[in-house]
């Protein structure tokens, strides 16, 4: 078991969380006394989410990528239009 006090933690940090992740256990401590240990967390098994995981719950309509005449209308005009300044 390794023992370190706030100073220490924050100035090696990373060297704290290496021995932690070799399996030793590691105790902070403030004026002497313990107050929190460092060990290795076990991974959990769960399953990640991939892409195309929503595969087949998305429905593009025929015509999505056709431009909505109104719309286009509108663009061009305020193209055309000179400036309201």
């Amino acid at each position: 078991m390794q023992t370190a006090n706030v100073h220490q933690a924050k100035t090696q940090l990373s060297k704290l969380l290496d021995a932690a992740e070799r399996g030793e256990e590691v105790v902070i401590t403030r004026r002497g006394s313990g107050v929190t240990r460092f060990r290795l967390v076990p991974e959990v098994d769960r399953p990640r989410s991939l892409l195309g995981a929503m595969a087949g719950e998305i429905v593009f309509a025929d015509d999505y990528d056709e431009a909505d005449a109104e719309v286009l209308a509108m663009f061009e005009e305020s193209i055309n239009r000179p400036d309201e300044t």
